[in-house]
């Protein structure tokens, strides 16, 4: 049997192919889970949709701007409605202003500050809040990070602290739902060409170096980042809650 047979996940950040969480999404429907994703525009819509249409026709797809309450009220009313029971939701949600990933971190506006807090953490408990309620038989919570968020990268900046904030956000959570039998764990994946990792200054160099450093002596790929995710949204971690766990080769072990 497949590890997440009969399971309904929800996916949030699927932007493109390159995505992250498009990874976890193939790596879910490979151990058999019903998969539900979610867009927040209509380009993403487009692209969301070409993906699916290709590779997961069967897949349910819904709006969600995660800034709007009402927006994530409404997804789940018709997650509800349209399907019942979840068992596991994937938050891979982040944004910061471009300027705001580059230079001094003293320099981040007080916009730029708020934006990025609301769009990489916050969703997380307001997505948490709603997502919950549909989780009646348990279930796992994931979200993704980056080690900027436990130590000063290099133009990583605001959403270096955006994603410290995440980090906590996951213990809390844990924390809360444990009694729900709802497990909450984030996600600390090397650096990856997405799209939105390019949005980071010298990102490309940044990567040549990683490289050479790493115990693994290589990067990370979106498939080995999907598997982890599987795993913890299956009952193979039924006793895990609250974790941090590292995807990146062995970066987070050196004193770098």
């Amino acid at each position: 049997m497949s590890l997440l047979e009969n399971k309904n996940i929800l996916i949030m950040g699927v932007s493109n192919k390159w995505s992250i969480a498009w990874g976890i999404a193939k790596a879910c429907s490979r151990e058999g889970a019903n998969l539900i994703f979610t867009y927040e525009g209509e380009r993403t819509e487009r692209s969301v949709k070409q993906l699916l249409s290709s590779e997961m026709p069967d897949a349910k797809l819904y709006k969600c701007n995660v800034t709007d309450d009402m927006d994530i009220l409404r997804l789940f009313d018709d997650i509800k409605n349209d399907i019942g029971t979840l068992h596991g939701v994937v938050h891979s949600l982040a944004f910061a202003k471009k300027e705001e990933l580059e230079g001094n971190f003293s320099e981040t506006s007080r916009d730029g500050y708020l934006l990025a807090q609301n769009i990489s953490s916050y969703s997380l408990v307001a997505v948490s809040r709603y997502a919950k309620n549909l989780m009646t038989e348990g279930g796992g919570i994931i979200t993704l990070t980056y080690i900027g968020g436990e130590r000063a990268v290099p133009n990583y900046n605001v959403m270096g602290v955006a994603k410290a904030a995440l980090e906590s956000a996951v213990r809390y959570l844990a924390a809360e739902l444990g009694k729900n039998n709802i497990r909450v764990n984030s996600i600390s994946a090397g650096p990856i060409k997405t799209i939105s990792a390019r949005g980071v200054s010298n990102f490309t160099n940044m990567l040549k170096q990683y490289e050479g450093k790493v115990p693994l002596g290589r990067t990370v790929t979106q498939e080995e980042v999907g598997n982890t995710a599987a795993f913890l949204l299956s009952d193979l971690s039924q006793a895990i809650t609250g974790e941090n766990i590292h995807v990146d080769a062995g970066y987070h072990i050196l004193g770098l």
